[in-house]
C-alpha cells in the first residue's frame, strides 16, 4: 500500500498524513502497515513481485495546482491475450490508478480507485477540466470536473474513441481527439479472423503490403474531431486517413497532421518509412483546403511551439525553425545544405573532411514559447536562442565514450527554465540540473548516487516532481522546490517491501577480451557472504541499477547476479557474448563474489538468443534458461508475420548485426543459429516459451529442445499454452509457476545440496 510520510518539505505541504493515508489505503488494497515495521527477513516470492508498485508522476495542472500521479500495481496486468497480438483494436492492459495530488497542501483527490488502462491525458487551459482516454476493451473518454470533484463518462455521439487517440484542449472549452470510421472495428475484426482463423487465408506476394502490415496500417486510420463537451457535437478537423499524429493550435484556428504515404511494405524499415506533413486552417466553422509543409519527413525531427504555429526541425545536422504561415526555414546552427547532387563521396578529398569535422547537431527540445531550442552534439547539450542564434553550453562533453550523458527532461510552460538530467557513465553519479533562460545561469540542484526518474517542472519553474530510487528497488514520488531543492518523499511506493531481506547493488567495470572497458550491474543478497552460485542475466548493454523484480527475487534466493555488457561488431553479434560474459565472470571471480563452479545464465528475448549462442562457446556455465529467444536465425528471419518485416530488418540492419541478406552472407546466418551448433552444447538448458508469442514463435525455439533431445543433451522446454512473449502475464498461476522454474532449475544444478523452496511458493508446477 502506497504512504505519505507524515514530513512536509515546508509548511505549505501540511496535509493531514492520516488523510493522505485513507485515500491511498481506499485505492491500494487490504492494508500491509503493521509489515512496515517488522525486521527484514523473509525472502521475495513470486507473489510479491505481482504485488509490486511503480508510481510516476504526469502532467501539472497549467496553474500549477494539481499534479497527475499514476499508481501501477504489476499484477493488475494479469489476463493479457497474447493471441490477439497484432489486433488494432485490442490493447494490452496495463491498469493503473489515478490521483490528483494538490501540489501546495499535499492533499490528494482519488479519480480513478479501479485500475483503468489509461492513454492520454490533457488538461484544459483553465485547469478546470482533466480529459482521460482510456484503452479498455471499449475505449471511453472521461472527464473529472475540478469544481465538483466528480469524474463522468462523455459521450460521443456513438462514435467509437480511437485507441492511440491523443487528446487536446482549444481555448473556447471544445477537446480536439481521434475517432474511427463507422465500418473500421468490422473491418479489423474481419482481417483478423481471416488471417488467424481462416478457414481459407490466401496472400500473394505481389500485393504491396504484407497481409499483417494492412491489419496495422488500420491503427492508424482515424478521424480528427473537435467534440463539444456539453452537446457532443463532433465537428470533422480531419478526414478518414493515415494519421500518424496531429498538433492543433490552442486557438483552435489550424490544426497540422503527420500523414503515412507509404506506397507498400518497406522492408528497410525505422527512418526509411515515408510520411508527409500537412497543415489547415480552420476559420468560423469552415476549412481550408490542406497546404502540405513536408512532402517528405523522411530524416527530420519536428518540433512544435505550445502556439501550434512555429516549429522548430532538424535534418542533415543542422537546426531550423519556421512556422506554418510562412514555411521558409531559417537555418540556426549546423552544416548547410548540399546542393542537389551533392555529396561526400562526389567532393574532393579535402571537402569530404570539412564535412565530417563539421559539428553536427540533434534537436531534443524547443520551447513552448518558441524563443529557444534545444540541441546536441558530441560537445555537449546547448541552447540556442531562436531570434539571434546565440549558443549557451548547458553540459559540455569532452569524452564521448566515458564522458557525462546530460537529456533534456522538462521545460516550464513560460519558457524560462529548463530541467536537464546528468548521468556519469562511469560510475553511479546522476544529477538534476536547473537552467535559469533569462540569467544564463545553471545550477545543480542535486547530485548523488540515485536514480532519478522523468522529473517534472511545474508551470512556472518553481517545483520539481520526481521519482528517486537507489539499490535496484522500486522508486518513490519526491516533491521540491526548484530553487533550494530539498525534495521530501511525497509517496512511498512499496512499504510492505519493508518486511523483505532486499539484495543490495553496485556497478563493476572489468575489461572485455579486446581490453575494452565495460561495465555491469551485480546484485547481491542481503548481507553477501563469500563465493556464491552466480547468475548472468544477459542482453545488451547494462548501467543503472533500475528496479528488476526477476533479478531481485533471485538475489534474494541467495544467487549473486550479474548483467554484464556487451560491445558488438557487425558481422559477427555471436562473439559478443563470449567476450564479454565471461570476462565479468572472470572479474567476479578475481573479487571472491562467485564461485566458478557454479555459474548460470538466461536471458529473454535477445538475451535468450544470446544465451544459447553463449553455450555453444564455451562450457563454463553449470546451467542456462533461454527464455522466448529464437535459436535459428534462417527460420527466424521470414517469421513472425505479426511484426511485419520487423524480424528480416533486425537481422539485417539493426539488433541483430549480421550486416547483410540471408542470400548475401548465408553463412553468416548458420553460424550465428545456436541449433546449427547443438552438438557442442554440454550446459543443461531450460528453454521456456509462450504458445502465443508473436515475437519469437515458439516453434523457432522448440527446435533446440528436438535437437538437444536427439543428441541426448540435458534440456527441459517450458511452453506457457497462452502466454505471450517472455514471462506470463495470462494469470497469476502461470506468473507464479514462470519463476519457480527460474529459481528451480538454478536451485538444480547450481546449489543441489540446499535447494528449498519457500514454504509460501510451495504449489505444484503446472504440467
Amino acid at each position: 500500500m502506497p504512504v505519505f510520510p507524515s514530513a512536509r518539505p515546508r509548511r505549505a505541504l501540511r496535509a493531514t498524513a492520516t488523510s493522505v493515508a485513507l485515500a491511498l489505503a481506499a485505492i491500494a488494497g487490504p492494508s500491509r502497515l503493521s509489515a512496515q515495521r517488522t525486521v527484514p527477513s523473509a525472502a521475495l516470492t513470486p507473489a510479491d513481485l505481482l504485488d509490486a508498485r511503480t508510481v510516476s508522476a504526469g502532467d501539472y495542472s497549467p496553474d500549477g495546482k494539481w499534479l497527475v500521479v499514476r499508481l501501477a500495481r504489476r499484477g493488475d496486468g494479469l489476463g493479457f491475450v497474447a493471441a490477439r497480438d497484432g489486433d488494432p483494436s485490442y490493447t494490452r492492459p496495463a491498469p493503473s490508478r489515478l490521483l490528483l495530488l494538490n501540489t501546495a497542501t499535499g492533499d490528494t483527490t482519488a479519480i480513478l480507485s479501479s485500475p483503468r488502462t489509461i492513454g492520454t491525458l490533457a488538461w484544459s487551459a483553465q485547469s478546470d477540466r482533466l480529459a482521460i482516454a482510456t484503452r479498455d476493451t471499449v475505449p471511453q473518454l472521461l472527464i473529472w470536473d475540478a469544481a465538483s470533484r466528480r469524474l463522468r463518462v462523455q459521450s460521443l455521439s456513438g462514435a467509437r474513441l480511437a485507441e492511440n487517440s491523443d487528446l487536446s484542449w482549444t481555448d473556447d472549452g471544445r477537446l480536439v481527439l481521434a475517432i474511427r470510421e463507422r465500418q473500421w472495428l468490422p473491418e479489423v475484426k474481419a482481417r483478423f479472423d481471416s488471417l488467424v482463423r481462416g478457414p481459407i487465408s490466401v496472400q500473394v506476394g505481389t500485393e504491396p503490403f504484407l497481409a499483417w502490415d494492412v491489419l496495422r496500417r488500420l491503427g492508424n486510420r482515424a478521424i480528427v474531431v473537435a467534440l463539444t463537451p456539453a452537446t457532443a457535437r463532433l465537428d470533422t478537423l480531419i478526414p478518414a486517413s493515415q494519421i500518424t499524429s496531429w498538433n492543433i493550435a490552442p486557438n483552435g484556428q489550424r490544426i497540422s497532421w503527420r500523414e503515412d504515404r507509404n506506397a507498400k511494405t518497406n522492408y528497410d524499415g525505422g527512418p526509411s518509412n515515408e510520411s508527409r506533413l500537412l497543415t489547415r486552417r480552420l476559420r468560423d466553422g469552415m476549412r481550408d483546403s490542406a497546404s502540405v509543409v513536408f512532402a517528405s519527413m523522411r530524416g527530420v525531427t519536428l518540433m512544435n511551439a505550445a502556439d501550434g504555429e512555429r516549429y522548430a526541425f532538424g535534418r542533415d545536422g543542422a537546426i531550423y525553425v519556421a512556422s506554418l504561415t510562412d514555411t521558409t526555414p531559417r537555418r540556426l546552427i549546423g552544416p548547410a545544405p548540399r546542393a542537389r547532387g551533392d555529396s561526400a563521396r562526389s567532393t574532393a578529398p579535402r571537402d569530404s573532411t570539412a564535412r565530417t569535422a563539421e559539428e553536427r547537431y540533434t534537436l531534443v527540445g524547443f520551447s513552448p514559447t518558441g524563443g529557444d531550442v534545444v540541441v546536441a552534439s558530441r560537445t555537449g547539450l546547448h541552447q540556442l536562442r531562436v531570434a539571434d542564434g546565440a549558443r549557451n553550453t548547458i553540459g559540455a562533453v569532452t569524452d564521448t565514450i566515458r564522458g557525462p550523458r546530460f537529456t533534456l527532461a522538462d521545460w516550464s510552460r513560460d519558457g524560462r527554465s529548463l530541467l536537464v538530467s546528468m548521468s556519469s557513465r562511469s560510475t553511479w553519479n546522476r544529477a538534476l540540473l536547473r537552467v535559469n533562460l533569462a540569467l544564463n545561469l545553471t545550477e545543480t540542484l542535486v547530485s548523488d548516487g540515485r536514480l532519478y526518474g522523468a522529473p517534472k517542472l511545474s508551470p512556472d519553474g518553481a517545483r520539481v516532481a520526481v521519482t528517486i530510487g537507489e539499490n535496484g528497488r522500486p522508486p518513490d514520488l519526491w516533491l521540491g522546490d526548484a530553487v533550494m531543492f530539498r525534495p521530501k518523499r511525497i509517496l512511498e511506493s512499496n512499504p510492505q517491501l519493508a518486511s523483505r531481506a532486499l539484495p543490495t547493488t553496485q556497478l563493476v567495470e572489468y575489461l572485455d577480451a579486446d581490453g575494452r572497458a565495460q561495465f555491469g550491474v551485480l546484485t547481491m543478497p542481503a548481507g553477501g557472504g563469500g563465493a556464491l552460485p552466480t547468475v548472468f542475466s544477459v542482453y545488451e548493454d547494462f548501467f543503472d541499477d533500475s528496479f528488476d523484480a526477476t533479478t531481485m527475487l533471485l538475489a534474494s534466493r541467495g544467487y549473486a547476479v550479474m548483467k554484464p555488457s556487451v560491445t558488438f561488431e557487425t558481422g559477427y553479434p555471436g562473439e559478443a557474448w563470449l567476450k564479454g560474459v565471461t570476462s565479468s565472470a572472470n572479474k567476479l571471480i578475481e573479487m571472491g563474489v562467485a564461485d566458478s563452479s557454479k555459474l548460470g545464465v538466461h536471458g529473454t528475448s535477445y538475451g535468450g538468443y544470446a544465451t544459447n549462442l553463449l553455450i555453444t562457446q564455451t562450457n563454463r556455465f553449470k546451467a542456462a534458461i533461454n527464455i522466448s529467444g529464437k535459436v535459428d536465425l534462417v527460420s527466424f528471419y521470414t517469421d513472425s508475420p505479426r511484426l511485419g518485416v520487423r524480424n528480416i530488418n533486425a537481422a539485417e540492419k539493426t539488433q541483430d548485426r549480421i550486416g547483410a541478406t540471408m542470400w548475401e552472407q548465408p553463412q553468416k546466418y548458420v553460424q550465428h543459429s545456436a541449433v546449427m551448433f547443438a552438438d557442442r552444447i554440454k550446459t543443461p538448458l531450460l528453454l521456456v516459451t509462450g504458445g502465443e508469442d508473436h515475437n519469437v514463435p515458439a516453434i523457432n525455439t522448440r527446435e533446440m529442445y528436438f535437437a538437444l533431445r536427439r543428441l541426448g543433451k540435458p534440456v527441459e522446454w517450458v511452453n506457457y499454452t497462452n502466454g505471450g512473449h517472455g514471462i506470463p502475464m495470462t494469470n497469476a498461476a502461470e506468473f507464479t509457476d514462470w519463476h519457480n522454474r527460474l529459481t528451480g532449475w538454478y536451485d538444480r544444478y547450481l546449489k543441489p545440496a540446499t535447494a528449498t523452496v519457500p514454504a509460501s511458493d510451495q504449489q505444484p508446477l503446472l504440467r
